[in-house]
């Protein structure tokens, strides 16, 4: 019955927010202004999505430590660790939002945060990865501390770079909750925290509020510490391929990305619109052909993986498919 009230009040809470929202953005005067360049709105869009989402996610927290309902959170330090690393996160990215911080500072604050966070909470350590089709199991040692580090520096760019056009991110954020919550990974937790995200994706449709740069890397905060955390303390585990598998498309675009600009001789981290779904878009002209394209691309890995088929399979054939798509988009868009 207390979940039940509790996601009354979370429903109603945003409800109001969304009903409102016209009215608090004018009080909350924080925009993401088009700059004809990166930005390619047409007018000013609030940029408090993704302090909407750190609110429900302090209130859900909170209010499951009071109503003791420790079944359906994490457990030990980690929700400690969702929230501050979360939160440092999101500052982090909500500053860059505001003041449009450099590529060196942006990761230079993320590595230090991380680096201090799993100091403090060494329990966010990967001490090892499982490989599905190998029986042997790899041990970090050492290198245990740096691994934990760039996976969520890599993670909270890769999520990044995957929020270019409406919906994109909120949709595929949807979709890895659902993996966790059809796994029983602390499915309340996920259904209660997706609450505010179907009032966000609304918004976020008719272009009226952006997650910006720091719900990105908050919703990187809780994708990467749930997949250490179900790691560490369930038997149905994902293995390490198959977290690579949901996540293989916005690390692929990634690393496409910082190779070509790499070779152009700018900074890996500088934005540009190379993007998977600018490049899409550039050839539809129509946001929800781009969606439509994009998450479908996004989703099909982890569905051929569901229906059984090997990761190095289908690891092989993403690759195959994700390229000739870049390559036919780059070749149309030219000629």
């Amino acid at each position: 019955m207390a979940i039940l009230y509790l996601s009354l009040f979370l429903f109603f809470l945003n409800l109001i927010i969304f009903l409102n929202f016209k009215n608090l953005t004018t009080k909350i005067s924080l925009f993401d202004t088009p700059d004809e360049k990166l930005k390619k709105h047409k007018k000013p869009v609030s940029i408090i999505g993704g302090l909407i989402i750190l609110i429900n996610l302090f209130l859900i927290i909170f209010f499951l430590e009071i109503l003791d309902l420790d079944y359906v959170m994490f457990k030990g330090n980690f929700s400690y660790i969702i929230v501050i690393l979360g939160t440092t996160f999101f500052f982090i990215g909500f500053i860059d939002d505001l003041k449009n911080l450099s590529p060196n500072i942006k990761l230079s604050l993320l590595l230090i945060s991380i680096f201090l966070i799993t100091l403090l909470f060494p329990e966010l350590k990967l001490k090892n990865i499982k490989i599905s089709f190998l029986e042997q199991i790899y041990f970090f040692n050492n290198f245990s501390f740096i691994f934990t580090i760039l996976s969520f520096a890599l993670l909270a760019n890769a999520i990044n770079m995957f929020d270019g056009i409406n919906l994109q991110l909120i949709f595929f954020t949807f979709f890895v909750f659902l993996i966790f919550i059809l796994k029983g990974f602390l499915p309340i937790f996920f259904i209660l925290i997706s609450i505010c995200l179907i009032f966000l994706a609304i918004l976020n449709y008719h272009n009226k509020v952006f997650i910006g740069d720091g719900g990105c890397y908050l919703i990187s905060v809780i994708i990467g510490c749930t997949f250490i955390y179900q790691y560490q303390n369930y038997d149905n585990f994902l293995f390490g391929d198959e977290v690579f598998i949901i996540l293989i498309i916005p690390a692929m675009d990634m690393l496409r990305l910082f190779i070509f600009r790499i070779v152009r001789g700018k900074h890996p981290f500088k934005g540009d619109l190379k993007h998977l779904h600018h490049l899409v878009d550039k050839l539809t002209k129509n946001k929800n052909y781009t969606i439509l394209i994009t998450l479908g691309l996004s989703v099909f890995p982890s569905i051929l993986m569901v229906v059984g088929l090997k990761t190095y399979l289908i690891l092989s054939l993403s690759f195959l498919i994700y390229l000739t798509l870049v390559l036919l988009l780059e070749y149309r868009i030219k000629s």
